[in-house]
């Protein structure tokens, strides 16, 4: 900012001196400004971004200390440049104006020389903070385009993974589930309980993406026994029982926090609440969380779904089992926030379009065991 372009602001109610500097800034190629009390210098200097602030007596003595942390700290005027004019005597109040922010100082009577090497040497500081404040415009918009941009990515990355996520449960669900779509659902189901249980944001995206993994170690159950069209003997039932085991070896020593809690979910969502669950007949709050959200949204989407054994079950009776194992089969928070959420949950069924299916008049009384191997 030099020559005609800089604009000083002169701020001075005494009429000799406003008029013995505006005779003497002309003639150096600056424009000035006249401003009178305190309201007037903090509107102009925001308006009008001058090069410099002269401020000599524009309001009463002990007004002006204040004025110049105003000015300081507006967000239109604090970058520009005060110069505190004073009786050189007056020792006390320049003291004072420095300590509030001001950038020089300024002895009355004004001397030409001394004020001009002040405006050149201040319009030198101003000139270089506004291209520091402009580049540092421009790279804070630069990285919120590539935050945004680095964003938009990510989301595509992740869902990519979980789309990959989802395709490889569906290996272990293929040959035992109608439709693939339950790794999906219950990854919603498992999200949603999550949330309305208040966990943090970091769990609630994790038990998203490990949620779908839950019997990943059905891979390692041999046909003759996922398939078996008739009830599962003894000996059968133990092998059904230990892909809760076989995925939890898969998943197991991963560095990665989503295996981690896909881990857990393996080898603890058939647990119960009272301990009568398997592989360990662990009991209440020994479960891992991410299990016992897991093992609620299996029953419930078990349930509401359609298998080669069962109808879908309807909406209000599927609700009054999560409600009546509350406390034995479920976690009771993990209930009660499920229980609090139905619209969701109801929302999200429409979705995968399974309410359409009509269900069976009268549903034989369930048993849990049998159901959810």
């Amino acid at each position: 900012m030099a020559g005609k372009e800089a604009r000083i602001l002169v701020a001075d109610t005494e009429e000799g001196i406003q008029h013995l500097v505006e005779a003497m800034l002309p003639p150096l190629g600056y424009q000035v400004i006249l401003a009178g009390d305190g309201e007037d210098i903090v509107k102009k200097a925001g308006e009008t971004r001058p090069g410099v602030i002269l401020l000599g007596s524009p309001v009463p003595p002990a007004d002006r200390i204040e004025l110049i942390r105003r000015l300081k700290a507006d967000k239109n005027a604090g970058m520009i440049p005060v110069v505190f004019m004073s009786d050189p005597a007056d020792t006390a109040s320049r003291a004072s104006a420095l300590d509030a922010g001001a950038d020089d100082l300024l002895s009355k009577p004004v001397d030409q020389l001394e004020l001009r090497a002040r405006l050149n040497s201040l319009l030198k500081v101003m000139a270089y903070n506004e291209v520091t404040l402009n580049h540092q415009k421009e790279l804070d918009t630069e990285i919120s385009r590539r935050t945004e941009s680095f964003k938009k990515t990510l989301e595509k990355l992740k869902a990519a993974s979980l789309d990959t996520v989802y395709r490889l449960s569906r290996a272990a669900e293929y040959k035992d589930e109608d439709t693939g779509a339950h790794v999906q659902r219950m990854s919603h189901y498992s999200t949603a309980i999550a949330r309305a249980m208040k966990l943090d944001d970091e769990f609630v995206e994790n038990i998203l993406w490990a949620a779908p993994m839950h019997d990943i170690g059905k891979i390692g159950i041999p046909d003759r026994v996922l398939q078996k069209p008739a009830k599962l003997d003894d000996d059968e039932w133990v092998i059904m029982r230990s892909h809760t085991t076989i995925g939890f070896e898969i998943l197991k020593d991963s560095d990665v926090d989503f295996i981690k809690l896909a881990a857990d979910v393996a080898i603890s969502h058939h647990e119960k609440w009272n301990g009568t669950g398997y592989p360990r007949g662990i009991k209440g709050a020994e479960t891992p969380i991410a299990g016992r959200i897991v093992a609620l949204a299996d029953v419930f989407d078990a349930l509401t779904s359609e298998r080669p054994y069962k109808k879908p079950w309807p909406l209000e009776k599927a609700l009054s089992i999560i409600a009546e194992g509350k406390g034995t089969h479920f976690d009771p928070d993990a209930a009660d926030a499920f229980l609090s959420i139905q619209d969701e949950i109801t929302r999200e069924l429409n979705f995968w379009k399974f309410m359409h299916a009509e269900p069976t008049a009268e549903a034989p009384e369930l048993d849990l065991s049998g159901l959810f191997p």
